[in-house]
């Protein structure tokens, strides 16, 4: 048990030293270089001020932070979902890849941004249109990267299960889904802060709930505290998010060679 439990604390250690300490780093300059330059805290706040004004009331960022992180996280849900429904059907099909894959680099170039007002004025105020911007943002990035993992399959395996006259649905659940895992895990990574960016940006037109929106009435009212605060609290979940994936990456992938050699 004391092994184990060493074990563990290592493990810890190892993923929360190095940020830690360049997180101090970062703060420790910050710091002094406002008190140097004497700058207003309506420009930008030390990070004391941001501290002292997120210790009034933590309890109402970490409530408007777990609501974006909810409406994040079915975002990434849906699209992700979407995403590798059309990534089975083109990594088996080259005719559906250049049928579809043109209407997935329209939704990638599009300015989402601008049409979130848009989606509100179709769909209307709620959590719905946050949830549409979320999913439109993690799309792309996971259909890219699951495509390419159905597709990026060991010859040599793939000739053994035809030589066994596997089934095409054999072949997908023992070999390809396997190997598409590690590419999954990978545009988990990239489109779960997405899915955040996402969801804040569509709360910025919403004016109801959640950091997107605690950001956006901070600046109307030249609140740079607040709005450091809340933006500092959406990092925190976004590194929360990051080291979560990478401990679940770790357990399910203990047999790929990209988790065994970080041992």
């Amino acid at each position: 048990m004391n092994g184990r439990l060493r074990a563990v604390l290592r493990g810890l250690l190892e993923y929360v030293a190095p940020p830690a300490i360049a997180f101090a780093v970062v703060i420790g300059f910050w710091e002094a270089y406002i008190a140097w330059r004497d700058i207003s805290i309506l420009v930008v706040p030390a990070p004391s001020d941001i501290w002292e004004r997120f210790s009034d009331e933590p309890g109402f960022f970490w409530r408007e932070g777990w609501w974006t992180l909810y409406e994040a996280t079915l975002g990434l849900a849906l699209g992700s979902a979407v995403a590798i429904v059309l990534a089975v059907v083109m990594a088996h099909s080259r005719l559906a890849e250049r049928a579809l894959f043109p209407l997935a680099i329209v939704i990638k170039v599009t300015p989402l941004v601008a049409i979130a007002p848009v989606l509100i004025i179709a769909i209307g105020f709620g959590t719905t249109p946050k949830i549409i911007v979320a999913a439109l943002l993690c799309f792309f990035p996971m259909l890219v990267n699951t495509m390419t993992g159905f597709r990026d399959v060991n010859p040599g395996a793939l000739d053994f299960m035809r030589s066994l006259r596997a089934s095409p649905w054999s072949v997908f659940w023992k070999l390809r889904v396997p190997g598409s895992l590690p590419y999954v895990f990978s545009a988990l990574r990239i489109t779960y802060p997405l899915a955040l960016i996402g969801a804040v940006v569509a709360e910025w037109f919403t004016g109801d709930r959640g950091l997107g929106f605690v950001v956006y009435s901070a600046w109307l009212n030249l609140q740079t505290p607040k709005l450091f605060a809340a933006v500092a609290v959406l990092a925190l979940i976004g590194v929360g998010i990051n080291i979560a994936l990478s401990l679940i990456e770790r357990r399910v992938l203990f047999w790929h060679e990209s988790v065994r050699s970080t041992r």
